[in-house]
């Protein structure tokens, strides 16, 4: 039997003699042959008094320590929501910074294909950092239509597509990992 099965013992037993002590005192104070209560009554009285406070003060430590973990998590949520953008922010930077360099290449130079290029090579640097984070284009061109992924905005006459078809995609649908992020406008054949 180790230690803390031995307390839980011991604190059992005391228990029950504290009970049957206060029973006898019950008992004699009600058939009025009660004078005081004895000392050994009067030191388990006491002795549960001190027990009762002793499991007073751990409540209130116990609830204080709950208190502190409360606000300690409502802060780190709060931080969490300030910040939760910090590190794709970081992964755009440079993003902007090749824009602001394309930007300031074509004020000097009048080479459009350059500048396309270089555009070319910005988007792409941006579509891979969507990428990392879970950002996906919708494949919506001849698939059949589902209201959960995409926005019809118009039938048209279709003669190589069945009835329900995508035939074209008029706004991209976006995914983040699973989670419809915008549904894709579409025109469907009928």
């Amino acid at each position: 039997m180790n230690t803390e099965e031995k307390k839980q013992e011991e604190q059992a037993g005391q228990h029950e003699q504290v009970e049957s002590a206060t029973y006898e005192a019950f008992e004699q104070a009600e058939t009025g042959t009660a004078d005081a209560p004895s000392d050994a009554v009067q030191a388990q009285i006491d002795e549960a008094k001190k027990q009762a406070e002793e499991h007073y003060q751990r409540l209130l430590r116990t609830q204080a320590d709950f208190d502190n973990f409360r606000r300690r998590t409502q802060k780190e949520k709060e931080e969490t929501a300030k910040y939760g953008s910090l590190k794709v922010i970081e992964q755009l930077l440079p993003v902007v910074d090749n824009f602001e360099r394309a930007l300031s290449a074509s004020k000097d130079n009048k080479d459009y294909d350059a500048l396309a290029k270089g555009i070319d090579m910005i988007f792409r640097q941006l579509d891979q950092v969507l990428a990392a984070e879970g950002l996906r284009p919708m494949e919506a061109v001849g698939t059949p239509f589902n209201p959960e992924y995409h926005q019809a905005i118009m039938q048209v006459e279709s003669e190589e597509h069945e009835e329900g078809i995508v035939v074209e995609e008029i706004q991209k649908g976006y995914l983040l990992k699973d989670k419809v992020l915008r549904a894709a406008m579409v025109k469907v054949s009928s």
